[in-house]
């Protein structure tokens, strides 16, 4: 079987898919080793038997619903190679919109007689969101937190590979913080799914960790918990920047507001969802602003 052959064969079984073509050159290219280039180049390119038997059985995978980033170990992400495991989430193409808020919210680089500035991204899974920041922008610290020992190991992996120097501690939320400096910015992609929501029996999510994905109180308790612990970790005039659920940007920013956040706004994300929520925590805390779920 001819690469072409192959690739032709592949969008065939895996038609019913939302990406096909995608998900064949994927394929391709991990079991070759190879760029999507080389795919074009060298179609008449012949597989062997073990690459065939190979191929097969990943067919069988995906089509028992094995996410492609699971069988070839890795995702791109803001065009960052990350690689994957089942104990994280897959990167997704909405989060970047995070990536994008949170570099428009940023400062210029600091000048040579000031401190970097100090970023914090909670439930980092695989980096993605860290790594994206830091790739844009050298200059920044970036700390980041997972409470999932594989997950935190995954991270510093992917930083390492990368070549992008992030500080990642293992721990649930701002429990390993104790001795960090404050935060110009806080990003995090929460829990944040409903445990009810029929959607956790569909695609890719069933082969992903739950406790990444649900949350309780209809999907809002992380996010309640980090909206009102992350003013004791900012600065000043510092950002908060959540992804939630396409229908929660309004509790979402609810919660900013009684909180005492400003400028809290809601971003749509690629499919026109809302997806980001975010809000400044002001430079003088009002009085009444603080929150009996502080602790």
């Amino acid at each position: 079987m001819q690469i072409q052959q192959a690739r032709t064969h592949i969008m065939a079984v895996l038609a019913a898919g939302e990406s096909p073509r995608a998900d064949a050159d994927a394929l391709l290219c991990h079991l070759l080793g190879c760029r999507r280039s080389y795919l074009m180049t060298w179609p008449e390119r012949e597989l062997d038997a073990a690459q065939q038997a190979t191929l097969q059985g990943w067919l069988a995978r995906r089509l028992a619903g094995e996410p492609i980033a699971h069988l070839v170990g890795e995702r791109e992400f803001w065009s960052l190679p990350l690689r994957v495991s089942p104990a994280t989430l897959i990167p997704r193409p909405d989060t970047e919109v995070l990536v994008e808020q949170a570099l428009a919210r940023l400062p210029e680089p600091a000048q040579v007689d000031q401190a970097p500035l100090t970023l914090l991204d909670l439930g980092t899974g695989t980096g993605a969101i860290a790594l994206a920041l830091k790739s844009e922008r050298p200059d920044l610290n970036l700390w980041a937190v997972d409470r999932m020992p594989e997950a935190a190991a995954l991270a510093r992996a992917n930083s390492a590979a990368l070549g992008l120097p992030i500080e990642v501690r293992d721990g649930s939320w701002f429990e390993p913080l104790s001795d960090a400096p404050r935060f110009a910015m806080i990003v995090s992609n929460p829990p944040y799914i409903d445990g009810a929501d029929p959607h956790l029996e569909e695609g890719d999510v069933r082969f992903e960790p739950r406790s990444a994905l649900v949350a309780d109180e209809q999907g809002l308790a992380d996010i309640r918990l980090i909206v009102a612990q992350a003013p004791a970790h900012l600065t000043a005039g510092g950002w908060l920047l959540l992804e939630h659920g396409w229908d929660q940007g309004e509790p979402v920013r609810q919660l900013l507001l009684q909180r005492g956040y400003r400028q809290v706004e809601t971003v749509r994300d690629y499919g026109d969802n809302e997806r980001v929520t975010l809000g400044q925590w002001p430079h003088h805390e009002e009085p009444g602003s603080h929150s009996s779920e502080d602790n």
